[in-house]
């Protein structure tokens, strides 16, 4: 099965891109595998606010700024901090799982290279920049990570394809539905 990575500015749709995706494969019978190259980031993250004596309750919502931060100083400390485990993941999940989809939602630059080296294509999620911020703030993070920022800058490739995320809900799964049957095609 294929594997894809989606990549976009913050609140681009990636996370509802994921989520969608996941369902429209499910119709279709096929296993998706979601699988965050960020995953030592959020572990951080709720270790951080339980020493801080704020332990998360929900850990969906993100503190942008120290993730941020997080990323930063672990790949400094270990340029694999984040892909090898997440190599190791995907090794996983492709032995246990080998006729599932691989769907990454949350590619970032410094990490394209490995991540297309374990053969993921990948899916830009493009959105106006007005939208994205009204998104964000909707989300209600703990506090948004900086645009300009190293780890949130897209990267510089050219994806496989490519999603645009302005209007309505409906239009963008039906975008995303096409692209799940391209997917399974």
């Amino acid at each position: 099965m294929p594997k894809i990575a989606l990549y976009g500015l913050p609140g681009a749709g990636k996370s509802t891109a994921a989520q969608v995706l996941t369902q429209e494969l499910a119709l279709q019978g096929v296993e998706v595998v979601r699988l965050r190259l960020a995953e030592p980031l959020y572990e951080a993250q709720r270790a951080v606010y339980a020493l801080a004596g704020r332990p998360l309750s929900d850990d969906t919502r993100q503190d942008g700024r120290l993730l941020n931060l997080l990323g930063t100083q672990m790949r400094r400390i270990n340029p694999d901090a984040l892909t090898g485990p997440f190599t190791f993941r995907v090794r996983q999940a492709e032995a246990d799982s080998p006729k599932a989809l691989l769907l990454c939602d949350d590619l970032r630059a410094p990490d394209v290279e490995t991540v297309t080296g374990l053969g993921f294509r990948l899916v830009e999620i493009t959105a106006p920049t007005a939208l994205r911020r009204s998104r964000r703030q909707a989300r209600g993070d703990l506090s948004a990570g900086e645009e300009n920022h190293p780890t949130e800058v897209p990267p510089a490739v050219e994806p496989w394809r490519r999603i645009d995320n302005t209007g309505d809900l409906a239009a963008y799964r039906q975008r995303l539905a096409a692209l799940a049957r391209e997917l399974i095609a």
